[in-house]
């Protein structure tokens, strides 16, 4: 066991504070990584408080991990000391249920293990990016392209899959109209990914108060969804939605902005209940869409392609220390776009 220096919530609600933590000796296919930068996603808040129900503390956040290979067990052969990888927001699963071997491990019948909050294999809690190393099988390591900055790098690890993955499913590309909602953290990467996909991409935004940083990113059109006319004019324009709000929308009312046989692909992951009437499905043969991370495999080549196309994360580099008031500006929606913890600071 090594013992490293993180970041943790003691109790529900409770803030972060500095403690340590042990990690495992590296196993036969396990990779030890030095951890440079750690992402801050909204989930580590829902979770750290509790928001998506009961948690395992103390919890030690984090799933947007970006470091480089220190040491490798004596089976690895997928990388070497050196490496520049990523760890996302599951370690394990089972590996052997129809859903792992299609490479969606992120759907494992029998439950992925998450890289926190989460029980492994081995019956030990697992603890996340907040911290300055962690140990991870290579099975669930992912390399990170030269020409992705490893900071700027860090939140593709679930921004970047989270968006890329559904876009990609439902065939957002050239001659597609493709609207993302909330232009934040997930926001802003879908913008990034559907733009390179060749889409033609509306932002809806509650305000035009983004809307500069919008067009930059790769936007052709942006509105304000406090504007009902917005509702009036975009109505059946768009054959794919992509939801990256955590807050309860009117679904019926996006359901409308879509084209016949289009879909609304929901990643945001709100703490309520929603309430849906299905004729806003129905008429017009509809789909209403979950999405969840990636599998490894389609991980990877998301990296590959955001490296192609010279994509990373908006980010705010902050030091270790600024991680609560990092939370608090997360849930007031004043950062541009990602946290990103410089983990030397730990």
């Amino acid at each position: 066991m090594t013992t490293v220096a993180a970041y943790a919530a003691p109790a529900a609600k409770a803030p972060l504070e500095r403690t340590t933590i042990e990690r495992r000796d590296v196993r036969e296919h396990d990779v030890l990584i030095d951890i440079q930068y750690a992402g801050i996603c909204h989930s580590d808040i829902h979770q750290a408080r509790e928001g998506w129900g009961e948690a395992i503390f103390p919890m030690v956040p984090g799933h947007e991990i970006a470091g480089v290979v220190s040491e490798v067990g004596p089976g690895v052969t997928k990388f070497k000391v050196g490496d520049r990888v990523g760890v996302g927001c599951m370690v394990d699963s089972c590996r052997e249920c129809e859903n792992c071997k299609a490479g969606q491990e992120q759907y494992c019948v029998r439950g992925q293990i998450g890289t926190y909050n989460a029980i492994g294999h081995d019956g030990e809690p697992t603890y996340g990016g907040y911290s300055q190393k962690i140990v991870v099988d290579e099975a669930f390591t992912v390399r990170i392209p030269d020409g992705l900055s490893l900071d700027e790098a860090a939140p593709l690890l679930c921004a970047g899959i989270t968006t890329y993955s559904p876009l990609k499913r439902f065939g957002a590309g050239p001659g597609k109209k493709v609207a993302v909602v909330g232009l934040g953290g997930l926001g802003h990467m879908a913008v990034k990914i559907a733009h390179a996909l060749g889409a033609e991409v509306t932002v809806l935004s509650q305000s035009l108060r983004k809307k500069d940083d919008g067009l930059k990113l790769g936007a052709d059109h942006y509105y304000a969804t406090s504007d009902p006319a917005t509702f009036t004019e975009l109505a059946g324009t768009f054959d794919l939605i992509v939801s990256t709000v955590s807050a309860p929308l009117d679904f019926g009312a996006y359901l409308s902005l879509l084209t016949a046989q289009g879909t609304l692909a929901n990643v945001g992951a709100p703490e309520e209940p929603i309430a849906l009437n299905l004729f806003s499905l129905i008429g017009g043969g509809k789909s209403l869409a979950g999405s969840m991370i990636g599998g490894i495999a389609e991980t990877q080549e998301m990296l590959d392609f955001c490296a192609a196309h010279g994509i990373g994360a908006e980010i705010e580099l902050i030091e270790a220390s600024q991680i609560n008031e990092a939370y608090e500006r997360v849930l007031a929606s004043d950062v541009r776009y990602r946290f990103v913890i410089d983990t030397a600071t730990i």
